[in-house]
């Protein structure tokens, strides 16, 4: 949420923002294609029973939004999107940890199926123009998180 807290004042519905990013990850399992829809879901129930029915419909437009990393969707989604992107831009150590983690989450994939997705996943990011839609973003980490997707790009296709 750090990287949220030094942007907050960007954001047209901050506290949409916050609570998208405390729910865009709620329901998570690897085997699943549908984490983000199942959190967006638990967000707008959870809203809803608080008698938040507009800002329920919110969070959970911001929510989708982290599925295809689309900013498009929805205003602030762009915050929401590079927050959640902002772990490709860290220093190296950070982004091994971060990949060592992801590795772990899928270590039921057979190591050759896992390189060849995990690859092509990090080079669809790489193919952007940019990574980070924000100004902000852009300046602190696109160019780290070029260098890191790069380099895990190299490391999933030599093996």
């Amino acid at each position: 949420m750090a990287a949220f807290d030094a942007v907050r004042h960007l954001a047209n519905q901050p506290e949409a923002v916050e609570v998208a990013l405390w729910f865009h990850d709620a329901v998570y399992d690897p085997k699943a294609a549908d984490n983000e829809e199942q959190s967006a879901g638990l967000a707008k129930r959870c809203l809803e029973l608080a008698g938040r029915r507009d800002f329920a419909e919110a969070v959970a437009a911001l929510v989708m939004a982290t599925k295809l990393h689309n900013t498009d969707t929805a205003p602030d989604a762009a915050l929401v999107v590079d927050v959640d992107l902002s772990i490709l831009g860290q220093n190296e150590e950070r982004f091994a940890e971060y990949e060592a983690g992801i590795r772990a989450e899928y270590s039921w994939v057979a190591q050759d199926v896992f390189n060849a997705k995990r690859a092509e996943i990090l080079q669809r990011f790489l193919i952007r123009e940019r990574i980070y839609s924000t100004e902000h973003f852009f300046a602190k980490y696109e160019h780290q998180a070029r260098k890191n997707l790069e380099r895990s790009v190299r490391h999933l296709t030599t093996r």
